[in-house]
C-alpha cells in the first residue's frame, strides 16, 4: 500500500511539472505605446502585438523604476531597485553573481535562455543557452556572444534574433522540460536603420505631428535647461540616413542607396530651412523608427505562428514589454530618460491562455520591477526571496487585483553628466498627480495629469496645489524609505568605484 501510494505521489509531481507553463518574454528597446496600434497609434500598425493584447490583457499603466536600456534590464533580471542591483547608469557593470530570476528557476526545473541584446557588459548568467549581442550591437551582420565564443552572423539583426529563438525552441531545448525563453531585440534603438523589406514603407505617407511637438518648455525647470535630445537641434546626419551606413554587404548596401538617394538628394535639392528643415527630419526620424517597428512584429508574427504550428501555445505564456517608453516627437523630442509620461511608460502586454480573459485590459500601477516575481510565481515558487521588491502580477492576470496593490510608484534616473543631459531626479507618481525632484537643480515640479495630461505646465507653486505637494512629498519620503534608496542618490561611477569622499566608510555630506 506504501508502495502505491508513493508511486501515485510520483506520478501526480510529475503530472504537475508537466503542466507547468511555458513562459516566451519577447522585449524591445525604445520602444513607446504610442507606437503601438492596440495603444491607439495613430501613425503605425502593430497586428502581431495587438493579437497578443486582444487574445490576452493590455496593462494601461506599466511603469518603469528608471527609463534607460540597461538599468531596465538589471531591474528585470533581480527584482530590485538600480541602487540596489548596482546597475544604475550604462556605464556601470551588472554584477552576474547576484541573485536573478533565471537562476532561481533553474533551480525549479525550467530551462532558460536568452537571445539578442543583453546590454549589461558582462556575460549572462543563469541561462542554460545565451546568445548575445556586444553592447548596443548593429542593425546588420551583428557579432554575437555565446559560451562558445563571438561569431558574427550575416543579416538583419531582428531577423537574426528571431531565427535563433527559433532554433532553440526547436532543437536546442529538452521537450520534457518548461522553458523561460528571452527574446530581446535591438530594435527601435537608435539610429533606427529599417530591415531590407522595410526600407519604402511610409514613403508616401505624411506622418501625424505631436501635439506638443513644437513644445517651448515654459512652465518646467528642467526641460529649459540642459536637455539636448530635440528633433530639431541633436539628431546626427547618421541619425538621417545622409550617410551611408557602415558595416553592409554589397546587396545590402545597394538595397539601402536605391531606398535613400534619391529622397537624399532631393532633399537637398530642396534646401530646407527652419521650421520646413525640422519637420523633414521629423518625418525621416520618425518613418524610419516606425519601419523598424514593424520588422519586430513581423518577427513576432513568425513565433506565433510557431507556437500554434508546434502545439506550444495553449501551454505558453507570451509577454511583450520595452525596457521603457520613448519620444516620437512629443515635446519635440526622441530618446527617453524623463519620468515624463512617453518614457516612464512602457508597453506590457500578456497572453496566457486559460487563464487572463482574452481582451482584458488592466490600470493598475504595475511595473518592470514585477516581472521577476511574475515569472517566480507561474512557475511555482512559493516564496519569493526578500531583496525582491515587486509583485507577482499574476493575481491581476486572472483578475483578481490585491487589496493592498500599490497605489503610488516611485522613479528614479541616475544618468548625469551623460548622454542627452537629462538631470537627475526621482519623483512619485499618485493617482492623477506627478511630483518630481530634480535634486541637482535643486528643483520642484508637480503635474495635474487630469487637467494636464501632457505635462506641459508644472502647478508646485500654486497655493490651490499646497496640500497635493505636502502629501505627495510626504509618499514618496515613505517609498524612498520603503526601497531603502540611501541619502546620496549620486550613481555609482563608471566601472563601480565608489567616489573618493564614499571610500573607507566616508558619506557625503
Amino acid at each position: 500500500m506504501k508502495t502505491i501510494i508513493t508511486l501515485l505521489g510520483l506520478l501526480l509531481s510529475f503530472s504537475s511539472h508537466a503542466k507547468r507553463p511555458n513562459i516566451l518574454f519577447i522585449f524591445t528597446d525604445d520602444h513607446g505605446y504610442q507606437a503601438i496600434s492596440s495603444y491607439g497609434s495613430n501613425r503605425n500598425k502593430t497586428p502581431n502585438i495587438d493579437r497578443i493584447a486582444a487574445e490576452g490583457m493590455r496593462f494601461e499603466n506599466c511603469f518603469v523604476t528608471n527609463a534607460i536600456c540597461g538599468p531596465s534590464r538589471a531591474v528585470i533580471l533581480t527584482g530590485k531597485h538600480s541602487h540596489l542591483n548596482g546597475f544604475m547608469t550604462n556605464g556601470n557593470r551588472f554584477d552576474g553573481t547576484q541573485q536573478t530570476f533565471p537562476k532561481l528557476l533553474r533551480k525549479k526545473g525550467y530551462q532558460t535562455a536568452i537571445f539578442g541584446k543583453w546590454h549589461l557588459k558582462t556575460d549572462p548568467t543563469g541561462f542554460d543557452n545565451w546568445k548575445v549581442l556586444l553592447g548596443q550591437g548593429p542593425y546588420y551582420n551583428p557579432p554575437m556572444k555565446s559560451e562558445e565564443g563571438t561569431k558574427k552572423i550575416e543579416g538583419y539583426t531582428t531577423d537574426i534574433i528571431t531565427d535563433l529563438t527559433l532554433e532553440w525552441l526547436k532543437d536546442g531545448r529538452n521537450k520534457d522540460e518548461p522553458f523561460m525563453l528571452m527574446c530581446q531585440h535591438k530594435a527601435p534603438h537608435r539610429n533606427w536603420q529599417p530591415g531590407p523589406d522595410h526600407l519604402n514603407l511610409y514613403d508616401d505617407v505624411e506622418m501625424p505631428y505631436p501635439e506638443t511637438f513644437w513644445d517651448d518648455y515654459k512652465g518646467r525647470t528642467a526641460a529649459a535647461s540642459t536637455q539636448a535630445m530635440t528633433v530639431a537641434n541633436h539628431l546626427s546626419a547618421n541619425d538621417l540616413k545622409l550617410n551611408q551606413p557602415r558595416n553592409l554587404t554589397t546587396s545590402q548596401l545597394a538595397a539601402w542607396n536605391a531606398a535613400y538617394e534619391p529622397k537624399n538628394k532631393a532633399f537637398k535639392e530642396a534646401k530646407l530651412e527652419g521650421k520646413e528643415r525640422i519637420k523633414w527630419q521629423y518625418q525621416r526620424y520618425v518613418k524610419d523608427y516606425l519601419r523598424c517597428v514593424t520588422s519586430v512584429d513581423d518577427n513576432i508574427g513568425r513565433l506565433l505562428k510557431y507556437l500554434d504550428e508546434s502545439g506550444l501555445a495553449e501551454n505558453t505564456i507570451v509577454i511583450y514589454s520595452s525596457d521603457q517608453g520613448w519620444y516620437l516627437g512629443e515635446h519635440g523630442w526622441y530618446d527617453k530618460r524623463w519620468m515624463y509620461e512617453e518614457s516612464f511608460r512602457t508597453p506590457l502586454v500578456v497572453r496566457w491562455p486559460g487563464t487572463i480573459k482574452p481582451g482584458s485590459v488592466n490600470n493598475d500601477f504595475v511595473s518592470n520591477l514585477d516581472f521577476a516575481q511574475t515569472f517566480l510565481d507561474i512557475a511555482g515558487v512559493s516564496k519569493i526571496p526578500e531583496p525582491m521588491q515587486g509583485h507577482s502580477l499574476v493575481p491581476i492576470f486572472k483578475g483578481n487585483t490585491p487589496n493592498n496593490w500599490r497605489k503610488s510608484f516611485y522613479y528614479h534616473y541616475y544618468e548625469f553628466p551623460g548622454a542627452h543631459s537629462v538631470r537627475r531626479h526621482y519623483g512619485v507618481r499618485k493617482d492623477d498627480y506627478k511630483l518630481i525632484h530634480f535634486y541637482n537643480l535643486n528643483a520642484w515640479e508637480l503635474f495635474d495629469l487630469k487637467k494636464d495630461p501632457n505635462e506641459l505646465k508644472s502647478v508646485y507653486s500654486e497655493p490651490n496645489y499646497q496640500d497635493i505637494v505636502k502629501d505627495l512629498k510626504s509618499e514618496l519620503g515613505q517609498l524612498r524609505k520603503k526601497y531603502k534608496v540611501p541619502e546620496d542618490t549620486r550613481p555609482v561611477q563608471r566601472g563601480n568605484k565608489k567616489p573618493k569622499n564614499q571610500q573607507n566608510g566616508k558619506k557625503n555630506k
